[in-house]
């Protein structure tokens, strides 16, 4: 049983996917924390099926948004825990990882590999995210997005945490163990998600407000696939082709083919936008 590291599992209306998220955390850690937003369905019910500790969130539409909320007002947290989304479900080979693990320095980025369409791809993009992390020495950081119409709302976006300014000499690393990411199983809800999600992207983009990533080298990629002319056409180049994804079949096409849709919806977005604004 892992006793040193917290889980925590953010919610909203989640009863199709907190079982399966949950199923493999409950045996191995001791510490795993559910917090709800107002669910109105059975995830609640489920997550105390489970044996996770659920915790009620109300968010009051300023910072700290949920993630760091749960940092600064969970009582009883390891210094070290592990930011789990219920389309997540953390794998045998990362659970002996985690249990094996001296935890150094201040977080560990995982990788993340899509299942669509009850397929693990094998190829095409893979999300990595700075989700284990020592919660004194890193924060979720305050963006210029609350004004944003239609976005993200009480949760943090697409940025990482980074480091404490007095921990700015700390180490990240990267974790061997991966996660699964249920991707494209609900079409409409994915849709309407990543439809809140570019509407969000396009402003933060127009505002230059995004978060330096606490890598130099994945900040300086981000940095320039941002000002790229036609990123809907890279973004499905770099899956399908660069990253093979053509190999894992029709699946790896739909996953290429939801960025390229995602990207091209941003600057459809910002065209308008700037238009607005002349």
């Amino acid at each position: 049983m892992i006793s040193h590291i917290s889980v925590i599992v953010v919610t909203k209306n989640e009863e199709k996917r907190i079982a399966r998220c949950l199923k493999p955390l409950s045996t191995e850690f001791s510490d795993i924390r559910v917090v709800d937003s107002m669910s109105d369905d059975n995830t609640v019910r489920i997550a105390k099926g489970f044996g996770a500790q659920v915790t009620d969130f109300h968010w009051n539409g300023k910072y700290p948004k949920k993630y760091q909320w749960c940092l600064d007002h969970l009582d009883g947290l390891n210094d070290w825990v592990l930011f789990v989304d219920a389309d997540e479900i953390v794998t045998p080979p990362l659970i002996a990882e985690l249990e094996a693990l001296p935890p150094v320095g201040a977080g560990y980025y995982v990788t993340s590999r899509y299942r669509v369409d009850g397929k693990i791809l094998n190829y095409g993009m893979v999300n990595k995210k700075l989700c284990l992390l020592n919660r004194h020495k890193m924060i979720f950081p305050v963006v210029d997005d609350l004004d944003i119409k239609g976005g993200v709302g009480e949760i943090e976006g697409h940025y990482q945490p980074v480091k404490r300014p007095y921990f700015k000499g700390e180490p990240i690393s990267k974790l061997q163990g991966e996660m699964i990411h249920e991707a494209l199983d609900d079409p409409k809800a994915w849709a309407h998600k990543h439809e809140h999600y570019a509407q969000w992207e396009a402003e933060m983009d127009r505002r230059n407000a995004w978060p330096p990533d606490p890598s130099v080298w994945r900040n300086l990629l981000k940095r320039i696939f941002r000002a790229l002319p036609l990123r809907g056409v890279a973004a499905f180049i770099h899956s399908y082709i660069w990253k093979g994804g053509f190999m894992d079949g029709s699946a790896g096409y739909r996953l290429a083919r939801s960025r390229y849709l995602y990207y091209r919806r941003i600057a459809k977005i910002a065209s308008e936008t700037s238009k607005h604004l002349v």
